[in-house]
């Protein structure tokens, strides 16, 4: 099924969930070798995420693995056939953490409505949060193709909650990719400068601190801190958070305003929130 890869020349697999059900608990290759007692793939998931969390996808291999496992490396190869494989059913465990609104299905009820704004508000907070917590997850995620159960999840309640909006069919798609890109790329800068400072064994305002002040002595640098120094003094908030947290509800709500803007003109201007 495609072409071969450069590491044996096995075929390329496009993604684990196009290959079984995602559920699978028979070996695929190995078939004489012994399922360990206690383990399944269920487990085996979980403790990738936490590896995943505590080294990042660099330092994970296989064989960390079987050792936290307490197993043989070739156990785990019982359950998956490639280490892609098991990142990608992490990535998707990841997703299966978010804390989704059910949304109904627009014109199913006569004269239903909702608040689409605060859905959106919610899910893309939701989504946020899972990248800051789990900073390996947007790498991941934009190397594969996400289409297991819990990405398609919120793939559909994303896909819900625009419809709600108002905004022409043609231009939904793109309403979703200001909003979430938006979240993807905030989420994972956030994600990567809190695991810095961690690394580092500061806090992110002595962080933020000491690169201000390196940037100042900076005579190359220092024209351009002249420049946005007035933005920086009427930013909100004290620390680095509070600044944070400021800047993403702020881009949100410009992206919202821009879903009203153009659902209304997609409606000719008229008001109200049909769904389309």
């Amino acid at each position: 099924m495609g072409k071969s890869d450069d590491r044996g020349g096995r075929p390329a697999r496009s993604s684990v969930w196009l290959l079984d059900d995602g559920r699978r608990q028979a070996p695929s290759r190995r078939g004489a070798h012994p399922s360990p007692s206690g383990l399944d793939r269920d487990v085996i998931t979980r403790t990738t995420v936490r590896l995943l969390d505590q080294d990042g996808p660099a330092k994970f291999s296989m064989r960390r693995l079987a050792a936290e496992l307490n197993v043989t490396a070739m156990s785990v190869y019982w359950y998956v056939d490639t280490k892609d494989d098991l990142l990608e059913l992490a990535v998707d465990a990841a997703y299966g953490e978010l804390r989704l609104p059910e949304v109904p299905e627009p014109g199913a009820v006569e004269g239903a409505s909702v608040d689409w704004r605060a859905l959106l508000r919610a899910t893309a907070g939701e989504y946020r949060g899972l990248l800051v917590r789990h900073p390996w997850l947007s790498a991941l995620a934009g190397h594969f193709l996400n289409i297991g159960p819990r990405s398609l999840e919120f793939s559909r309640t994303v896909h819900q909650i625009i419809r709600w909006t108002g905004v022409p069919a043609y231009g939904q798609t793109g309403a979703i990719s200001a909003v979430f890109q938006f979240v993807y790329g905030f989420g994972t800068i956030e994600g990567h400068f809190r695991q810095r400072c961690a690394e580092a064994g500061v806090s992110q305002d002595e962080f933020h601190r000491e690169a201000m002040r390196t940037i100042a002595g900076t005579p190359s640098a220092a024209p351009m801190l002249d420049d946005v120094s007035e933005m920086m003094a009427a930013r909100a908030g004290d620390t680095v958070e509070e600044m944070r947290e400021a800047d993403f509800v702020f881009a949100l709500e410009l992206l919202v305003a821009g879903i009203e803007a153009m659902a209304a003109r997609g409606r000719g201007g008229a008001g109200g929130d049909a769904a389309p």
